[in-house]
């Protein structure tokens, strides 16, 4: 099962690299593919999701705009530091459209996914929505 918004099990975006007013990074976990987080400009960009409690997570899908390339890190701790590598995700370009990338990773449980944009197809990106596959379900 998909959750479609991270928010209401009480997900939050605990960093992000940059932040406009009209597009702030709690966009990224609503459910609602309308609004989104933009960076502003340049490489790399990130962003931290932390999970209310540690979670089983077998997928995540990312739901963005222009990102080429993406690193994913998680950890246990309660803590924003200390993350290992997960996987990455080279993405198609979507010219007029969402990129809509499911990445499967290894069912190990997370406290925080870190998500690297590493690159971009233009100086800017969007993020219109993260959604994770709990690992038991």
């Amino acid at each position: 099962m998909i959750d479609s918004s991270l928010s209401s099990l009480g997900a939050e975006v605990v960093v992000a690299t940059s932040s406009d007013n009209n597009h702030p990074p709690e966009n990224i976990i609503d459910g609602n593919t309308n609004t989104f987080w933009m960076s502003t400009g340049m490489f790399p960009q990130e962003f931290i999701i932390r999970f209310a409690q540690s979670t089983p997570v077998s997928a995540v899908t990312v739901d963005s705009y222009n990102v080429k390339h993406l690193h994913i890190e998680k950890n246990t701790s309660q803590n924003v530091s200390q993350f290992e590598f997960v996987t990455e995700q080279e993405c198609k370009h979507t010219e007029g459209h969402l990129q809509s990338n499911t990445i499967l990773l290894n069912g190990s449980d997370a406290t925080h996914l870190r998500f690297v944009i590493t690159s971009g197809y233009d100086h800017f990106v969007s993020v219109h929505r993260v959604s994770v596959q709990n690992a038991h379900t």
